[in-house]
């Protein structure tokens, strides 16, 4: 009955003392949008050196789509499709505003099947202005369709 007690008695300490420890509060962090906040001040130049250094995740492919033509991480530029992901050496880091990855399904829905390794946007446009991943509805896509639009 004593060690039951005891034992009732610790429990209770253990979670009140859980339920009293607040988690950090403020924003959190986006795994997949450097902006210049994170990367100004480090010496890089380039697109390429940022996300090689910070993300370097984002430049590798991730099992293989397809055995006769396998895809690649894509990269855009102010909405411009440049290439893979050796393109970003050749985008220079000061215009830059954010840069954002896009996951295969996002990349895929946003901008077709040859995306099914991701996305890199690289933008010099304002970031409340950022490119969101916006798969298209199927509602709004049926309705279309019927409407002959």
């Amino acid at each position: 009955m004593r060690t039951s007690l005891r034992f009732l008695t610790a429990a209770a300490l253990a979670l009140a003392w859980a339920c009293s420890v607040h988690p950090k509060t403020g924003p959190r962090l986006d795994r997949n949008l450097l902006t210049p906040e994170q990367f100004a001040n480090h010496g890089y130049n380039t697109a390429y050196e940022v996300v090689e250094a910070m993300r370097s995740n984002w430049l590798t492919e991730r099992g293989t789509d397809s055995f006769q033509s396998p895809g690649k991480v894509q990269v855009y530029f102010d909405g411009i499709r440049l290439g893979g992901v050796e393109t970003l050496r050749t985008v220079d880091l000061r215009p830059v505003t954010y840069i954002r990855f896009f996951d295969g399904i996002a990349a895929t829905a946003r901008w077709g099947l040859d995306h099914g390794q991701g996305a890199i946007y690289v933008s010099t446009h304002p970031i409340s202005e950022m490119v969101a991943p916006t798969p298209p509805s199927a509602g709004h896509a049926a309705a279309e369709s019927i409407n002959g639009s």
